[in-house]
C-alpha cells in the first residue's frame, strides 16, 4: 500500500527538468466547463521582465502554435476565455483558461521570446467530463491524510431509529457505521458517529486519515424500510497539489507546513522524493540527511500543529519534490496528512558567489562576507552559529544594530556596508571550538540567507598580525603606545587600528583630526602601524583591533586588551613614550632617572626659601639666556634665618643691577652665539625671544650671569640637592680681553661681598622688607 501510495505522489510530482530556467507545472487537469491558471516562473533579469511572454500549443514536430502572448495577441481559440498576466515583481506570469472542453487536453509550453529560443517550460494538460452523481448528492472535497464530517439530516419520526453510513460498491452499500456501534474493520479507529447538541433531525459520521480508497459515493439512512431517511455524499480524495517554488542558486527556501490541529503532538518529518521512496531530510525525532548538515532547520510554529523547515545554501541537486507530514514514527505513512512542493533551482543565480567553506588557524582570525538584496539595505543584519543538537538551532551571535553574544566579547564583530549588497563579519582569536557552520540573515528577504563552514586548524602557522606589547596597561594620564606588525604581503594594504564595542569596531581618527583622540601612524619601512592614546583616559580601557583591509575588503585582525591604571606612588624611570609628551600635560609625580624634572617644562617660580626637615628646596632664577641656580645663603642660613634671608630679596635686587652692568661686555660678545637652547628630553626647540623678563616670572634679574655658569650641588648629611647642567656656548669672542669665565667670577665675588655686608647689617637691626 505504501508503494502505491508513492508511485500515484510521483505520477503527480515528475521529475523537474533543469535544461531551461523557465519552470511551471508539468501537468496540469480540469474539468468541462471550469477554468484553470497556469503560473510560469522565469529568472529575475531586466531581459526577462520585458520580453514577450507567451502560451502556445504543440502541434507535431517542433512547431507550437501561438494562443496567448503578452503583446495582446488572443488566437481565434481562445478568444474570449484566455488571457496572459505579467507578474514583474514576482518574476512570474499566468495564463488563465476558462470554459474549458475536452478538446483542451494536450500539450502546452510557456515560455519568453519566440518558440524556438528553447526558454519555455512544458506542460501537459487533461480536461475530463465531470462525475455524474444522483439527485441531491453533497460533494465533499478533501486532501489525502486529512478527515471529513459527512452531515446526514433526518425527519423527526425517525429521531429514535437506527442511524448507518454505507458506501456503494457495484450494486452494493458495504455499511461503514451504525447507531449500534459497529464499524467496518477497514475504518476502525477512523469512523465516528455521533449527534450534536440537543438536535434530532441531524447526526454526523466522521472519518480521519482519509486514503485514496476512501473516495467514492455514501449514503446516509435513518430509519427502516420505505419510511427511512436516505441521503448521498460523495466524496473525493485528492492528492496534495504541489506548491511551486522557484529559487536561485545559493539562495534559501522555507517550506511552511499547516498539517492540522489533530497532528499537533505528533512527530513531523520533511522527505525529498526518490523514485518510489520518499527519503526524510529532517524530522522532530533527530533524523537529518547527511547532504543538509549545517544548512537546515525545523522549527514549530504554533501549538496548532504548524511548523516550518529552512534549507540556506541551495545547490542545483537540490532540485526536486519534497512532502511534509506528521506520523509518530516520523516517516511517511499513508492516510496522514501531506504537502507538498516542486522546488526549481535556478543555475543563472543573481546571488553573488560567496565562499561556502571559510578556514582560519588558531590564534589567527577569518572575515565572512555575508551577501544580502541591494534593495534592502537598512535592513537589519544577523550572524548565527548553527547547532546540531535536536532539530537544529541557529543562535544569533551579534546583529547590526549593536548586539553581541558575550561570550564573544572582543572578538567578533560586523561591518555594515550599504550600497554594494554585503555585509562583513569579522571572527578573531580563533579556537578549535569555533568551527561549524555560520548562518547570514536579515530581516528581509528571506531568500537571501546563506551558510558558510567555518574550519579552524590547531598549530599550521602563526597568525600574519603581531602586537607588542602583549600585556598593554595604560597609566591614567600619561602617553600608551601599541605597535602592529605585518608582513610584506600586507604592504599594498590599508591597516587600521580600531577600538572594539558591541556597536562594532570604530577606526581610530588621525592625529590631525583630533589632538585629544588616539591617532594612528604607520611606516611602511618597518611594516608596522602604531596606535598612540594620548593622554589616557578611563573610557581608553578595552579591546583594540589591528587589521588589513582593501578597500571595503577586510582582511586579517588581531586583537588586544589595553587596562588602564591609576599611577601609584614613588619614582619611575622615564619611557621614550614619555619623552614625547606635551608641554601642557602637568606631571603628578616626580621623575628621578634622568636627572631632570618635568617642571623644567614650565616657567621657574619665585625662590621659595622655606625648609622643613628631610626636605630641600632648590633656589634658581630664569635668565634669558640660561637656567642658573643660586643658591641664597649657607646651608645653617637657610636653617635657621629663613626670615631674615627673605628680607634681603630687596638689596639683593640691587646689587644683580650693578653685576649686569660688569658683565654687560660678555653678553654681547656672546649673544650671536646663544640663539636656541635644547631643553630636557623633549626635543624641542624654544626661541630665545620666547622668554619674557624674569620679573614677570616672579623671579630677580640674572642678566650678567655666565651661560657656563652652573648650579652648585649642595650636600648637608644624607640631603641632596640635583644639579642641572646648562648647555654651554662652543665657541667664544676672539677680542675678550678676559674670559667670559673670568668675569662670571668677579661678579659672583662681588655679589657674595654684597651679600656679606648686607646680612651683618640685618643682625644688627632687620627691617620688614
Amino acid at each position: 500500500m505504501r508503494l502505491f501510495v508513492f508511485t500515484i505522489l510521483l505520477a503527480v510530482l515528475p521529475a523537474v527538468s533543469t535544461k531551461s530556467p523557465i519552470f511551471g507545472p508539468q501537468d496540469v487537469s480540469g474539468v468541462v466547463g471550469n477554468s484553470v491558471s497556469v503560473t510560469c516562473y522565469y529568472p529575475a533579469t531586466s531581459v526577462n521582465r520585458h520580453s514577450r511572454k507567451y502560451w502556445c500549443r504543440q502541434g507535431p514536430g517542433s512547431l507550437c502554435t501561438t494562443l496567448v502572448s503578452s503583446n495582446g495577441y488572443i488566437s481565434k481559440e481562445y478568444a474570449g476565455r484566455a488571457n496572459i498576466i505579467n507578474f514583474p515583481e514576482n518574476n512570474t506570469f499566468t495564463i488563465n483558461i476558462a470554459q474549458l472542453t475536452q478538446n483542451d487536453t494536450g500539450s502546452y509550453k510557456c515560455g519568453l521570446g519566440t518558440s524556438n529560443r528553447g526558454l519555455y517550460f512544458e506542460v501537459s494538460m487533461e480536461v475530463s467530463q465531470a462525475p455524474e452523481f444522483p439527485v441531491d448528492t453533497h460533494v465533499y472535497t478533501k486532501d489525502l491524510g486529512r478527515s471529513v464530517t459527512i452531515a446526514c439530516p433526518f425527519k423527526k419520526e425517525n429521531a429514535h431509529s437506527k442511524k448507518s453510513l454505507c458506501k456503494k460498491i457495484g450494486q452494493t452499500c458495504e455499511l461503514v457505521i451504525d447507531s449500534t456501534e459497529y464499524v467496518n474493520p477497514k475504518y476502525k479507529d477512523r469512523a465516528i458517529l455521533f449527534m450534536k447538541g440537543t438536535s434530532q433531525e441531524l447526526f454526523n459520521v466522521n472519518i480521519t486519515h482519509l486514503r485514496h480508497s476512501d473516495a467514492g459515493l455514501y449514503v446516509c439512512q435513518a430509519g427502516e424500510g420505505s419510511s427511512a431517511d436516505r441521503n448521498n455524499a460523495d466524496l473525493q480524495v485528492l492528492d496534495p497539489k504541489p506548491e511551486l517554488v522557484y529559487r536561485d542558486l545559493r539562495a534559501s527556501v522555507a517550506f511552511d507546513c499547516d498539517l492540522g490541529r489533530e497532528v499537533a503532538d505528533v512527530a513531523k518529518y520533511l522527505c525529498r522524493m526518490n523514485k518510489e521512496t520518499c527519503d526524510v531530510v529532517i524530522n522532530t525525532l533527530g533524523r537529518r540527511d547527511p547532504a543538509f548538515e549545517g544548512r537546515i532547520l525545523l522549527t514549530h510554529k504554533d501549538d496548532n500543529g504548524r511548523f516550518s523547515v529552512l534549507i540556506t545554501g541551495l545547490k542545483k541537486e537540490d532540485a526536486g519534490q519534497y512532502l511534509c507530514g506528521a506520523h509518530s514514527s516520523g516517516l511517511p505513512q499513508e492516510g496522514w496528512p501531506m504537502q507538498a512542493w516542486q522546488l526549481f533551482v535556478n543555475e543563472e543565480s543573481t546571488m553573488p558567489p560567496s565562499r561556502s567553506v571559510v578556514k582560519g588557524i588558531t590564534g589567527g582570525s577569518v572575515a565572512i562576507v555575508c551577501p544580502y538584496n541591494p534593495k534592502e539595505s537598512s535592513s537589519l543584519k544577523y550572524w548565527c552559529r548553527w547547532e546540531a543538537d535536536g532539530n537544529g538551532h541557529c543562535p544569533v551571535l551579534v546583529e547590526s544594530q549593536g548586539v553581541v553574544d558575550e561570550q564573544y566579547e572582543g572578538r567578533l564583530a560586523l561591518f555594515d556596508q550599504p550600497g554594494n549588497g554585503s555585509y562583513t563579519v569579522i571572527l578573531n582569536q580563533l579556537t578549535t571550538q569555533d568551527a561549524g557552520s555560520y548562518w547570514c540573515l536579515t530581516n528581509g528577504d528571506s531568500r537571501w540567507r546563506s551558510t558558510v563552514e567555518l574550519q579552524v586548524a590547531e598549530g599550521e602557522r602563526k597568525p600574519n598580525l603581531e602586537v607588542t606589547p602583549q600585556n598593554a596597561i595604560a597609566v591614567l594620564g600619561e602617553t600608551l603606545t601599541l605597535s602592529c606588525h605585518y608582513p610584506c604581503k600586507y604592504y599594498s594594504h590599508e591597516k587600521y587600528w580600531c577600538k572594539w564595542s558591541n556597536k562594532g569596531c570604530h577606526i581610530l581618527p588621525s592625529h590631525n583630526e583630533a589632538a585629544r583622540q588616539s591617532s594612528v601612524s604607520c611606516d611602511q619601512d618597518n611594516q608596522v602601524i602604531s596606535m598612540t592614546l594620548n593622554p589616557v583616559s578611563k573610557n581608553d580601557e578595552g579591546w583594540y583591533w589591528c587589521g588589513v583591509r582593501k578597500g571595503q575588503d577586510y582582511g586579517e585582525t588581531t586583537a588586544i586588551y589595553v587596562a588602564v591604571e591609576e599611577r601609584t606612588g614613588g619614582s619611575r624611570q622615564v619611557s621614550p613614550v614619555d619623552a614625547n609628551a606635551p608641554a601642557n600635560v602637568a606631571p603628578q609625580e616626580e621623575v628621578v632617572d634622568s636627572g631632570v624634572s618635568d617642571n623644567e617644562n614650565k616657567a621657574i617660580p619665585n625662590p621659595s626659601l622655606l625648609e622643613e626637615e628631610g626636605e630641600i628646596n632648590s633656589v634658581g632664577d630664569q635668565a634669558q639666556e640660561n637656567r642658573a641656580a643660586v643658591d641664597a645663603g649657607s646651608a645653617d642660613e637657610q636653617k635657621g634665618h629663613s626670615k631674615i634671608l627673605f628680607s634681603t630679596l630687596v638689596p639683593l635686587g640691587l646689587v644683580l643691577a650693578g653685576g649686569a652692568v660688569a658683565v654687560w661686555v660678555a653678553r654681547v660678545r656672546h649673544r650671536k652665539n646663544v640663539d636656541r637652547m635644547s631643553i630636557s628630553s623633549y626635543r624641542t626647540d624654544i626661541s630665545m625671544a620666547d622668554f619674557k623678563n624674569s620679573r614677570d616670572l616672579g623671579g630677580n634679574d640674572n642678566m650678567g650671569a655666565s651661560p657656563d655658569l652652573q648650579e652648585t650641588a649642595l650636600e648637608r648629611k644624607d640631603e641632596i640637592v640635583t644639579t642641572t647642567e646648562i648647555a654651554t656656548e662652543p665657541e667664544e669672542s676672539k677680542k675678550a680681553k678676559r674670559s667670559s669665565k673670568e668675569e662670571a667670577d668677579l661678579a659672583y665675588s662681588a655679589f657674595l661681598l654684597q651679600s656679606s655686608n648686607i646680612a651683618a647689617q640685618v643682625h644688627d637691626g632687620p627691617k620688614e622688607a
